[in-house]
């Protein structure tokens, strides 16, 4: 099987329109490379609460491994409309990894942990480039079901380990806002401990339904978004973070 390496280390692996037959025959070491660093990848679990902006080390880590070891660069696709040597419409796509593999060209989006919305964004990209002939596949990287379902239980499990049993203790490695503050407080007393208080409520506030995860990725593509490009998506599992 295709992808049989990463769905038994746990990825959710899902290949809608063709896209397993165009990889197999037209872009094997396009899955190749992909699987490479995928297989690669560990989460040590205090990535997942350091705070701070931009982007998770663990999209870094993906994004150097495709870009400086396999040369998956970012593209900036545009689609011009003229009419008698008079341009009327001018559209960009800008993707984050694309690779040409021949007359075949992939390309693939990292969605780690964004509003939810950006599914439509990529999902929409997709379907026009494919339409315009600009892409052979699209991808879609994002937290997989058992990362997304156990990641309150792996957020309790770093403080018990770690001694973590007070908001300011907290101060290693975040400082939470007056209202953080107020949701750790409200579930601590609802859990009956500091630890699975605020595994829940740091969940439900970083990383919470409204964010990029793979049922909201299933969902949008069995409702038709993206139809008919091509698609590879896959979830990023639990069993990568190191406690």
């Amino acid at each position: 099987m295709m992808f049989e390496k990463i769905r038994e280390k746990g990825f959710d692996v899902l290949a809608l329109h063709h896209a397993e037959a165009i990889l197999r025959h037209d872009m094997s070491t396009a899955f190749a490379e992909i699987e490479a660093v995928l297989m690669d990848i560990q989460i040590p679990v205090e990535e997942l609460v350091y705070g701070g902006g931009g982007e998770g080390e663990l999209t870094q880590r993906l994004r150097r491994g495709l870009t400086d070891t396999y040369g998956w660069k970012k593209h900036n696709f545009e689609i011009k409309k003229i009419v008698d040597g008079v341009e009327k419409e001018s559209i960009s796509h800008e993707i984050d990894h694309v690779k040409s593999f021949g007359d075949f060209t992939f390309a693939l989006e990292i969605e780690w942990n964004n509003k939810d919305p950006f599914f439509d964004r990529d999902l929409e990209n997709y379907k026009r480039l494919h339409a315009e002939g600009a892409i052979s596949v699209g991808a879609i990287i994002t937290r997989g079901v058992t990362l997304h379902d156990e990641m309150r239980s792996l957020i309790a499990a770093f403080a018990r380990k770690n001694g973590v049993a007070s908001i300011e203790q907290l101060s290693r490695y975040y400082t939470p806002t007056a209202r953080q503050k107020d949701l750790i407080e409200r579930a601590t007393k609802a859990k009956g401990s500091f630890e699975d208080g605020w595994a829940h409520a740091f969940v439900s506030d970083k990383f919470g339904e409204a964010t990029t995860h793979w049922r909201k990725l299933e969902d949008r593509v069995h409702r038709g978004v993206g139809n008919p490009c091509p698609l590879l998506l896959i979830g990023i599992p639990s069993s990568v973070v190191v406690v």
